[in-house]
């Protein structure tokens, strides 16, 4: 995203650093408290275990969502973090994916998973998980900045 010129801001749930799934610790730039009424164009939550379960777990996470969402911004998750973007609502009547086992596990009668790389279903894009993440992350430029910008990016990735 940062190759397209995008501005991205991570923010944590608080001031501590945050520690991946595979044990990578990763500094965020802010909380989540800091910029809850900021306004973004877009919302994106990274997967992993049991990260997506403290973010559904967090009121605030689901009032970020909910908010973006209800202003026609793009909400976007990845790997184990679609079911943040279900338990916040937002996957209701749509299609979407996730990492394995995660959605198709969760009782969503009104989800309709499927098993794509990306899937973008009007403003909301899921994922399925880290061999995605290249074709998620050129989903996420192209909706914001445009197919050329997209396409850019990409050539530039593959030299």
């Amino acid at each position: 995203m940062t190759r397209a010129g995008i501005e991205v801001v991570t923010a944590g749930l608080d001031t501590a650093p945050v520690k991946a799934s595979r044990g990578v610790t990763l500094l965020p730039d802010t909380t989540i408290d800091a910029v809850l009424e900021e306004d973004f164009d877009m919302i994106v939550l990274p997967g992993g275990l049991p990260g997506a379960d403290h973010l559904d777990a967090d009121p605030r996470i689901h009032q970020i969502l909910q908010r973006l969402h209800g202003q026609g911004k793009y909400t976007a998750a990845i790997c184990a973090a679609p079911k943040v973007l279900a338990g916040a609502g937002l996957l209701n009547g749509r299609r979407a994916t996730s990492y394995p086992g995660v959605l198709d596990n969760m009782d969503l009668p009104q989800v309709d998973v499927r098993l794509e790389r990306v899937i973008s279903d009007g403003r909301v894009i899921t994922s399925r998980g880290p061999g995605t993440a290249m074709d998620f992350a050129l989903e996420l430029i192209e909706k914001l900045l445009g197919n050329s910008t997209r396409e850019q990016v990409e050539q530039g990735l593959s030299r």
